[in-house]
């Protein structure tokens, strides 16, 4: 059951699709209290043996219990243990023990969980203004309230097949040649193949839907030359536009007043990549309309996949924040002269008057470390929304969702009959029904393959389905036995992308020894493509979750709810990805009978069945596992090169004798 109530004067934010009335409030909801003194407080106190779902995007574990967490869309790339916000705004929690209870607050701005930090027994929810709907849905388990509330959120976005195969890409592929290298890297060692990623270096002077002419000087002529070695190219879109005299997007945004205002009315200003920017006001329909629009510039060239990226949106610094910079190193070196005598400021500008000074002291550096994604940015531009001004902090976790929203409609509209990939850094629940998500910039940690592992049933809960994170890590030098083992829980991510950041090792595949490794473990992800795919259309026509936690299939099983390193995938198969260097297998936990299975470098698969129980499993490094529930089965082919090659006639099955499977296409 679902109820709705309303709060205040809530911000039409889209989220949820399904009509219904609100009840009324009496100053409690099951599970809880609302205080609406000082803003909005939700506050229920927790059993010894809740566990708290959800987040999507978050921090942490599967179970969010003992820390606290803010939906703040942030452009933060360091994903270490005590961060509260990420990309994504995903403000949706199951309590599961006694009761099995789901929330929605659907809210776009800052929004605050403190889900037994403060006190380990007390969740409180809060934001400082008391506008918004919540929802709250009762179900028999997590997974029929997960499901319940996938059913009010509306269809998750489908991704084309294509988009299930391997990706490779690098901040750093400057030219047509690097592109081209990469590939011939690829096909020369038969490692599959379908996508290559194109970041922000493919631009003119990185502005929008522009093509570097010297660096691919016939741009359509390399698109379908890729297409003929059965390439799709992948280009990044950014949320800031530049300012630049002669740019027909610029020019055309700001005669039509497209771009987010200043309170004066004036075009707020920005830097980012390209320097000065403007962003597009995708919060108003025209605005957005006019903005995905601009995506066909590409798509006419035969582009069929992007993705959407600085959108939280991310800003380098603003004009006010350089000016405040400025202001307090010259406040600090006048307030050093009078204090010290031997520092004359004669200047007022940052670089004469830091010249004098022999370190940058604490109240310059707080100026430096407010310039990026400055709070106070956030409050001085504003959208133009059904012709009311909304300052964006108001509704700051919109922005992303709906600039994938303005490509997602536009792609529909330019081409009706066809499945485009799509997908973006910062999102909030709604822009699931658009396109995926994958998980930022991470780090060649061995933590942030567990991290990458436990984010995604919480992203499946809140919709997003197609999901995945960079593969070897975006940031820091990886090592050849991480990337093996990424590319083994890659191997069912449907978003499976190798992606590293410019000036980091090389991470290719093909760059490091025994490539034949490499080959196999990537082959396993074609092997599996039928059934991956057909599990993944399934979660999106049943409003049901690709990844599950344990918790949901054995929930009376309390080693089952509290394991955090094993995923339900599908209705048929369990993974347990080795996340940790230097082992040689792990140890695992199965709810019931399972059969073992290990897809081996040459060829075979090796098969065995386990009992219920704690069981250590040996996985080499160039050895993919995964476990098939009893009773079932699942579809396998042989390699391919890529997607297209897949050859269905030798589609074969694995598991147990007897157990059937549909495969849907």
């Amino acid at each position: 059951m679902v109820e709705k109530y309303i709060f205040g004067s809530p911000f039409e934010t889209e989220a949820v699709t399904a009509e219904m009335e609100a009840a009324e409030f009496t100053g409690k909801v099951i599970c809880g209290e609302i205080l609406l003194e000082n803003g909005f407080c939700y506050r229920c106190q927790m059993d010894d043996t809740d566990v708290i779902y959800g987040l999507g995007e978050a921090n942490r574990g599967i179970n969010k219990r003992g820390y606290k967490y803010v939906s703040n869309c942030t452009d933060d790339p360091h994903h270490t243990e005590e961060k509260t916000s990420l990309y994504g705004a995903h403000n949706f929690i199951i309590i599961s023990g006694k009761k099995h209870v789901g929330l929605f607050f659907d809210y776009p701005a800052n929004l605050c969980f403190d889900i037994g930090y403060t006190r380990q027994d007390m969740l409180t929810v809060s934001c400082e203004r008391a506008d918004l709907y919540l929802y709250v849905i009762t179900g028999e388990s997590a997974y029929d309230v997960a499901k319940q509330f996938r059913k009010i959120i509306g269809k998750s976005y489908i991704a084309p097949k294509y988009a299930f195969g391997y990706g490779q890409s690098r901040w750093g592929y400057k030219t047509h040649e690097d592109i081209e290298t990469v590939v011939r890297g690829y096909r020369d060692n038969r490692i599959p193949i379908d996508m290559v990623y194109m970041d922000i270096d493919y631009m003119q002077d990185y502005k929008d839907f522009t093509v570097n002419p010297e660096r691919f000087p016939d741009f359509p002529q390399f698109v379908q030359k890729m297409k003929a070695k059965q390439i799709h190219l992948i280009p990044i879109i950014d949320a800031g536009v530049k300012i630049e005299e002669g740019y027909d997007i610029y020019e055309e945004g700001v005669e039509k007043g497209y771009f987010c205002k200043r309170e004066d009315g004036s075009d707020f200003v920005a830097a980012v990549w390209p320097g000065w920017t403007h962003f597009p006001d995708v919060l108003n329909p025209d605005a957005r309309a006019w903005f995905g629009g601009k995506y066909k510039i590409l798509t006419d060239v035969g582009i069929d996949g992007f993705w959407n990226d600085m959108n939280e949106p991310a800003i380098f610094y603003s004009e006010e924040g350089i000016k405040a910079l400025n202001q307090a190193i010259v406040d600090y070196v006048r307030e050093f002269d009078s204090n010290q005598g031997n520092i004359k400021a004669d200047s007022d500008t940052s670089e004469d008057v830091m010249n004098n000074a022999k370190a940058v002291p604490w109240e310059v550096r707080s100026c430096i470390d407010k310039l990026q994604n400055s709070p106070e940015d956030y409050e001085r531009f504003y959208h133009n929304v059904k012709g009311k001004k909304v300052r964006h902090d108001f509704v700051h976790n919109l922005y992303g969702f709906n600039m994938t929203r303005a490509a997602g409609e536009a792609l529909q509209k330019i081409a009706p009959d066809k499945k485009m990939l799509l997908f973006s850094r910062s999102s909030y629940i709604g822009m699931h029904r658009y396109g995926g998500i994958w998980t930022g910039d991470n780090q060649s940690w061995w933590s942030h393959i567990l991290l990458n592992l436990k984010m995604m049933p919480s992203l499946n809960m809140c919709g997003f389905l197609y999901t995945g994170a960079d593969l070897g890590g975006f940031g820091s030098d990886t090592t050849r036995d991480l990337v093996l083992r990424w590319l083994a829980l890659g191997v069912f991510t449907p978003l499976m992308r190798n992606h590293t950041a410019l000036g980091t090792r090389e991470q290719e595949c093909y760059q490091f020894e025994h490539v034949e490794d490499f080959r196999h473990v990537i082959g396993v992800r074609y092997r599996l493509i039928p059934y991956l795919y057909s599990e993944y259309l399934k979660a999106v026509e049943n409003d049901a979750m690709y990844f599950r936690p344990l918790g949901f299939d054995y929930p009376d099983d309390r080693r089952a709810v509290e394991t955090e390193d094993q995923l339900m995938l599908g209705n048929e198969v369990m993974i347990a990805p080795v996340y940790t260097q230097n082992v040689s297998g792990r140890t695992v936990y199965l709810p019931e009978e399972m059969k073992f299975v290990k897809f081996m470098p040459d060829g075979k698969i090796y098969e065995e069945i386990l009992n219920r129980g704690t069981h250590y499993i040996e996985v080499a490094l160039n050895e993919v596992p995964l476990f098939i529930r009893k009773g079932k089965c699942i579809p396998v082919v042989d390699v391919a090169e890529n997607v297209d090659a897949i050859d269905m006639d030798t589609v074969r099955y694995l598991g147990y004798d007897g157990a059937e499977y549909e495969i849907m296409e």
